[in-house]
């Protein structure tokens, strides 16, 4: 009992773990499951919602617990020992709800209990529920026979060691690029804050010179300051090469087993393609509607992408007399186009976004908003001394959540943003047990002379994370399975994306956008400029974002066992979209992380679509007022507290009183005339 995660905890104790603490946890939380299932199955008495629905919902509790901070350290804080523990772990894991998936005794109890659900007297909740424990036996293989069984066994076993694969080896590259320059004059056109982070990199690693790397707050200003057109293209080829030299970082032959894996796991379940079977739990349903929601705004985006582009061309041949625009040259000639016709670069408004402000920012709309006060703790056990903890309360004073936050890059962090939980919210034995959230971002770190500074696009990504954030704190459902963000996967970008649209309003960021040295609010004409730019080179933007889309269906939606080639299958797909020449030397696929490690197989569409929820949910408040309580106490009720409930069109229609339009989308995008 000195294993710190085998003894009852609330709070996640990090400081106490040790690497080999982990592997006997997870075995012992295996086992301990195991016998919570059997109890269910071996129970003498008819099956009912309640021995049986609630009793498998509240099971594996340890277990839950102790993956949730693994794997949440293997994103945000890992090492090479975790990473091997990982790939231990995974196919117990995977064996495991394998057992329980495929458990013939326990589905018969669920289908006795599913065929007499109309007789029931279920609440909402409930029957939702049973529905979904139903679908997830009968999706995943209950009714196959033995050997099929087996099969699938296999199939999820390697899914689970090839995707692990894939992260490490994207992380892997990632750290392992530097580019050190000697010669200051290389560092011409980049902002004095991103020189001297180069600077304090370059010391932290004992170099002499200014040290560039892959993590996002390194690259972004370089690509898209730097005069020099060479080291632009240098850096641009490293990023878009990841996993994609044939050599032991190589994630080719992974994505293409990835690819057919899922495929042959669907076919043995029933369905036509990956994408058929992730979409029957998806408001979209089918691959067919993805297909034509993704080709619908491709069709009245395409044209703006192009006169977008048509015009940045002719900026840079006009400016530096680029005959050819490449894509090392995209971000440097667009910030340079916003500057002239807006009068607006992310150095003027960096002094107004002190990360510290911003945070008080996000928290006073959520306040605003939801009636929520942030107290900063330091009594919490956090895995990294950059992390922030929060106790979060309502007016009243009453508990509402934990919430840790850990925004700037690191060796053991991979590149990007998330919100994750290392507790869910459930009510079990008359208590509301709140709910341990977190975000993790990688933002500019402080220097010497400057705090943490950040760009627009950080201001935006802080408050995407803090609403899925706020859909976790929120939640107020029964059971932990449907509570916060366990919703379909193309709803669960509402929360996120409608928090966004606060950093455009004038209300909102004189609430937090003062400048870090004279505590001036954000003047009139930036917050105007910010507004007008909002919609700039939005064709452009919105023709990256549906070739995501696009790739991953092209990946999931069909039989991609005639792709050989995984650089020549993307080509095809990137035709329709493109607007720069190929890179022969980079590829997506095999640094697509979001498709192949996380959680968006078939599911990248998603944040297109939940745009269209976003921009009419917003439009409604933008109606009523943006901090309107009646409205905002509506979208808690209905939407941040109800998780997986019901279905969420119809929760969606309960805060709207429609169903989303479209046009809002296209007419705050400005492709709508």
């Amino acid at each position: 009992m000195n294993n710190p995660l085998l003894k009852l905890f609330d709070q996640s104790p990090f400081s106490s773990i040790k690497s080999e603490h982990y592997l006997p946890a997870i075995k012992n939380g295996i086992s301990l499951a195991k016998e919570e299932i059997n109890t269910i199955v071996n129970n003498p008495e008819e099956p009912s919602f309640q021995n049986t629905i609630e009793a498998i919902e509240y099971s594996g509790e340890l277990l839950d617990r102790v993956t949730s901070v693994f794997f949440n350290l293997n994103s945000a804080e890992t090492n090479e020992e975790i990473q091997k523990i990982a790939q231990q772990a995974s196919p117990l894991l995977s064996e495991f709800s394998n057992d329980i998936a495929l458990n013939l005794d326990l589905f018969k109890r669920i289908e006795t209990i599913y065929k007499k659900r109309e007789h029931l007297d279920l609440n909402p909740e409930q029957y939702t529920l049973l529905t979904k424990r139903y679908k997830s036996f009968s999706r995943n293989g209950a009714n196959l026979p033995e050997n099929k069984k087996d099969q699938l066994r296999e199939i999820d076993k390697e899914l689970s060691k090839l995707s692990l694969n894939f992260g490490e080896n994207v992380l892997a590259e990632t750290n392992k690029f530097e580019m050190l320059l000697t010669n200051e004059s290389d560092l011409d056109g980049l902002p004095d804050g991103a020189k001297e982070a180069a600077k304090a990199m370059a010391e932290a690693k004992e170099k002499k010179g200014w040290l560039i790397t892959l993590d996002y707050p390194s690259y972004i200003p370089f690509i898209t300051y730097s005069k020099n057109r060479e080291l632009r293209k240098k850096l641009t080829l490293a990023f878009g090469s990841k996993g994609f030299h044939d050599d032991e970082l190589d994630n080719q032959n992974i994505v293409l087993k990835i690819a057919n894996l899922r495929h042959q796991r669907a076919e043995l379940l029933g369905y036509a393609s990956h994408a058929h079977y992730i979409l029957e739990e998806r408001m979209a349903e089918t691959p067919e509607k993805v297909f034509s929601f993704l080709n619908d705004i491709l069709e009245k985006a395409k044209p703006a992408a192009q006169k977008e582009f048509k015009q940045l061309e002719s900026f840079a041949k006009e400016l530096d007399g680029i005959d050819q625009l490449q894509k090392w040259d995209g971000p440097y000639y667009a910030e340079k186009l916003k500057q002239k016709l807006f009068d607006l670069d992310d150095e003027k408004l960096k002094p107004y976004f002190k990360l510290e402000n911003v945070i008080d920012g996000v928290f006073m709309v959520a306040s605003k908003l939801f009636g929520l006060q942030f107290e900063e703790t330091n009594e919490t056990d956090k895995y990294h001394q950059e992390v922030k903890t929060f106790n979060v309360k309502d007016l009243e004073g009453n508990y509402i959540a934990l919430f840790y936050a850990d925004f700037h890059p690191r060796p053991g962090k991979r590149n990007g943003a998330w919100m994750t939980s290392y507790k869910s919210q459930m009510r079990k034995n008359d208590n509301n047990i709140r709910p341990h959230v977190s975000i993790v971002c990688n933002f500019t770190k402080p220097t010497p002379s400057k705090p943490s500074l950040l760009t627009f696009n950080e201001v935006t990504t802080l408050f995407h994370e803090f609403g899925h954030a706020l859909h976790g704190m929120l939640a107020n459902t029964t059971y932990p399975g449907l509570s916060g963000t366990s919703v379909y996967w193309d709803f669960v970008e509402l929360p996120s994306q409608v928090l966004e649209n606060w950093c455009y309003e004038k209300e909102a960021l004189e609430l937090f956008a003062k400048h870090y040295e004279t505590g001036e609010i954000i003047p009139m004409e930036l917050v105007k400029k910010i507004k007008e730019s909002a919609t700039f080179l939005e064709g452009m933007t919105t023709l990256r974002q549906l070739s995501f889309g696009l790739l991953d269906m092209s990946w999931h939606g069909q039989d991609p066992s005639g792709v050989i080639d995984v650089k020549e299958h993307e080509k095809k797909i990137f035709a329709e979209t493109s607007l720069y020449p190929d890179i022969t030397e980079n590829c997506m696929s095999t640094a697509f992380s979001h498709i192949f490690q996380g959680g968006y197989s078939a599911g990248y569409y998603s944040y297109k679509w939940a745009e269209v929820l976003d921009a009419d949910a917003f439009e409604y408040f933008k109606e009523n007022g943006i901090f309107n309580s009646e409205i905002a106490t509506q979208f808690k009720q209905h939407v941040l507290s109800k998780g997986g409930t019901e279905n969420p069109m119809t929760l969606y229609k309960r805060f709207r009183g429609q169903e989303p339009k479209p046009e809002a989308l296209l007419k705050r995008a400005g492709l709508l005339k």
